[in-house]
């Protein structure tokens, strides 16, 4: 039987040749033992695609503010329903600065907790940077996140016929002739359910009116 460390040390003396060279085994010191449970088997890795994006796919979109639960409660209700006039508004601001000035009243209606969905804006002169960009993908594509209704929409005033009713509408005067302008306000003013908020110069403005 082959030795082991956690047998008693056998002498000498005991009947029988242990070692074939006649020479007692040289007892060997017991081989210390590791304390506590042994490591069970390692969990195996997470997935590597788990959490990660599709390389080459663009991250959708979110809207700038979601919209919270019993936000439609909150909604403006539209003219055709509350029997009223929408409300104008009038936010001086020049050709120049129609347009940065009619992001920051986007920017306000969102904060307020107006969805993304119910704002549309115009503009007379350029178009809006936003709209600029989306128009580069195809007209089909564009006016297909009109038809979505599920974020703030930018168009020229001259497309008005095209667009649907929203509470809420935001016309920049950010040029165009004074015939282009005044055409401008009658057609946000028809898309408009609840609230028209005009971005222009006053004294312009006042004259068109």
């Amino acid at each position: 039987m082959p030795h082991s460390s956690e047998e008693p040390t056998i002498h000498p003396n005991v009947p029988g040749p242990r070692n074939p060279a006649g020479t007692a085994r040289t007892p060997q010191p017991p081989r210390p033992s590791i304390p506590g449970p042994r490591p069970g088997p390692r969990p195996a890795p997470p997935r590597a695609d788990r959490g990660r994006s599709v390389p080459g796919r663009p991250a959708p979109v979110r809207a700038a503010v979601p919209p919270q639960p019993g936000a439609g409660a909150r909604k403006a209700p539209r003219a055709a329903e509350a029997g009223t006039a929408p409300q104008i508004q009038l936010v001086e601001a020049t050709d120049t600065t129609a347009v940065e000035t009619a992001d920051g009243v986007v920017d306000g209606l969102l904060d307020e907790g107006c969805p993304p969905g119910d704002v549309l804006v115009f503009t007379t002169g350029d178009p809006h940077p936003w709209a600029q960009h989306e128009m580069s993908f195809g007209e089909d594509a564009y006016w297909r996140q009109h038809a979505d209704g599920e974020d703030v929409f930018y168009a020229c005033a001259s497309a008005a016929g095209r667009t649907r009713r929203r509470a809420v509408v935001v016309l920049a005067v950010n040029g165009g002739t004074d015939e282009q302008a005044a055409e401008a306000l009658p057609a946000a003013l028809a898309r408009t359910g609840s609230r028209l908020v005009v971005c222009g110069d006053p004294r312009r403005l006042r004259s068109l009116l």
